[in-house]
């Protein structure tokens, strides 16, 4: 590739890629001070029906109005807790300060979750809520899509020991919130795919209802885990003692530590502590979820239905 083509494509990709103003029209002055309509000018040639800058703000709507699509097809739950307008306003402010640095749209929201907490003014009076919804809607993408490690053998569960160390398949995400989102977020998504303006309205109407319901409900810590199993998440709910398993497992700890880790200050009685074990261990290789200690990915999931 020449030098050349090389900086008509920077130049363009930078056009392109500049913001679009409150009316969703191309910028006239980008923020830089270049006048737009020079720039476009400069390298794309008017024709009998649009002018230069014209030709150029198709390019630059249609750039931003896919940005806005995939972001508002991955945050539905987002776009629920906060309400349409809220929503727009978050949604671009959030892509105006981290726009997409990845080949796929699939990572546009990678950074959410952090941006949700220092941000928090866009998502008041309702910003603990909306925190969780997105780290459960980021959550349930990096599921879906992670590779998938292979299993322990039967040998390995054989000789299980104190030292023994396995590890959590990369579709495992393990979330403490505040609110019962999950929840929330089975109920929006059931709801989309209607599109009978009645069933719209009455879907409506449930949305906003148990938006209200879970916003006035008294933060109560919930422990989640965000899974796959074939091309479909879940969420299961977790004690507080198997969760803390389930980090300590994911940190590396042998299942000694990992054990002992989870009855520091629990009120579980003594007695069944062993049966608890035994049954999460069990739960956990029936659902797939461990996987050997060290062991490279196979593959990742990367088509299908979202659920």
């Amino acid at each position: 590739m020449s030098a050349a083509l090389l900086e008509l494509q920077k130049r363009m990709a930078t056009a392109v890629m500049e913001p679009l103003t409150r009316n969703e029209t191309m910028r006239r002055v980008r923020r830089d001070g270049v006048v737009m309509e020079r720039e476009a000018a400069a390298f794309i040639k008017p024709n009998d029906a649009l002018t230069s800058l014209e030709r150029l703000e198709i390019y630059n709507r249609q750039y931003w109005f896919r940005l806005y699509s995939s972001f508002e097809e991955d945050f539905p739950g987002l776009q629920a807790v906060l309400g349409r307008r809220q929503f727009d306003r978050l949604m671009r402010a959030y892509l105006d300060k981290c726009p997409s640095i990845s080949f796929t749209l699939r990572d546009l929201g990678s950074r959410l979750p952090s941006w949700l907490t220092r941000n928090q003014e866009l998502t008041a009076p309702k910003s603990r809520l909306a925190e969780d919804m997105g780290l459960l809607e980021w959550a349930h993408i990096e599921a879906y899509d992670a590779a998938t490690t292979p299993a322990p053998t039967a040998e390995s569960f054989a000789n299980v020991t104190d030292t023994t160390v396995f590890q959590l398949q990369p579709s495992v995400r393990l979330l403490d919130l505040a609110y019962p989102v999950d929840e929330l977020l089975i109920a929006v998504r059931r709801s989309t795919g209607n599109s009978a303006t009645s069933a719209n309205n009455a879907t409506a109407t449930r949305k906003i209802n148990a938006v209200r319901r879970v916003a006035k409900l008294p933060p109560a810590r919930i422990w989640l885990a965000v899974h796959r199993q074939e091309f479909t998440v879940y969420y299961k709910r977790l004690t507080f003692e198997e969760y803390r398993m389930l980090t300590a497992i994911q940190s590396g700890a042998a299942l000694g530590v990992t054990f002992e880790a989870a009855f520091i200050d629990s009120s579980m009685d003594e007695a069944a502590r062993p049966a608890f074990l035994q049954e999460c261990f069990h739960q956990w290789a029936v659902l797939g979820w461990l996987c050997e200690h060290n062991l490279p990915s196979q593959k990742s999931a990367r088509s299908g239905d979202l659920k």
